[in-house]
């Protein structure tokens, strides 16, 4: 049996199926663009190896290597959590809660506390997208 050639604009037609997917459109709207069902946008889309994750990124919210060796610095001098939470920006709370939760005003280390979030990070229910 010989196989058949899909003529340039079928190609064209599925490498923009393919571009509308990663920019977010459902199958079903894709189908309607090109009247075709979403079963049949489905397969090409997994033929060509479905769409790629979105690129993963940090949550602004979470504090950055510098903001967690200023809490150790400060720790180290002997500030309170409001100085330091002021110096940074941050409420109070989320310098306490930071210490607190990679071992207390003794034992803070940064470059420990970015290594425990780091590997919680890569845990697949732990896993932070950005939109």
């Amino acid at each position: 049996m010989q196989r058949v050639r899909r003529s340039r604009d079928v190609r064209e037609r599925q490498g923009r199926n393919l571009a509308t997917r990663k920019r977010g459109q459902s199958l079903s709207e894709i189908g309607r663009a090109l009247d075709r069902i979403p079963g049949a946008v489905f397969h090409v889309v997994a033929a060509r190896g479905g769409v790629p994750p979105a690129p993963r990124c940090r949550s602004q919210l979470v504090l950055t290597v510098a903001e967690r060796e200023e809490i150790s610095r400060g720790l180290a001098a002997g500030e309170s959590f409001r100085d330091i939470g002021a110096v940074l920006g941050r409420a109070a709370s989320t310098i306490s809660r930071e210490v607190g939760r990679h071992g207390g005003r003794g034992r803070y280390r940064a470059s420990i506390a970015r290594a425990v979030e780091t590997q919680l990070l890569m845990m697949p229910d732990n896993r932070e997208w950005c939109p």
